[in-house]
């Protein structure tokens, strides 16, 4: 068991001892100490999610180039190697293997035909969405296994917190 877990709650009764119900804050302390409890539970979380490949899958590398191409449209290839945080040497053989298998496509950009764009393929765009699907449904499955409609309903409650921490960070 985890003894942070088993810690007695924090008294949290006004001082003028009438025992009204306060909202309870949470310190500062409080916050790290939560943040790195969900860091903790979410890594492994998506690293299951994104670990399981069948074969012939894309790699996570090629995946984070079509979800940037997806999300933030045409780029070149040193736009996304910057972005991706890796050399330009290996952006290119990353998006020779996309082009290999129709995911995305390279055309003149349209504001500088010296420079060289890539986009998403109708076929990049459907991989996308059956990868989503795919890692959806597993996520899914574990929830329905593993938490009962009472606490599914409080997950669900907690996205929109998610989401806007997520806008934050």
């Amino acid at each position: 068991m985890d003894p942070r877990r088993s810690a007695p709650p924090a008294d949290t009764s006004p001082a003028d001892g009438t025992g009204a119900d306060a909202p309870a804050a949470v310190s500062p302390d409080g916050s790290a100490r939560v943040a790195a409890d969900l860091r903790a539970a979410l890594g492994p979380l998506f690293r299951r999610l994104r670990q399981v490949r069948p074969e012939g899958e894309l790699t996570l590398a090629q995946t984070s180039v079509l979800v940037r191409l997806d999300r933030e449209g045409p780029a070149s290839a040193t736009e996304l190697a910057s972005g991706e945080g890796i050399t330009p040497q290996s952006m290119g053989t990353i998006v020779a293997a996309l082009l290999l298998r129709g995911l995305v496509a390279r055309a003149a950009d349209p504001d500088d035909g010296r420079r060289m764009v890539l986009s998403l393929t109708d076929a990049g765009r459907e991989g996308l969405l059956g990868l989503r699907r795919e890692r959806a449904q597993r996520l899914a499955y574990a929830m329905e296994a593993e938490l009962t409609p009472a606490e599914l309903e409080q997950l669900a409650v907690a996205i929109p917190l998610l989401e806007r921490i997520t806008r934050h960070v």
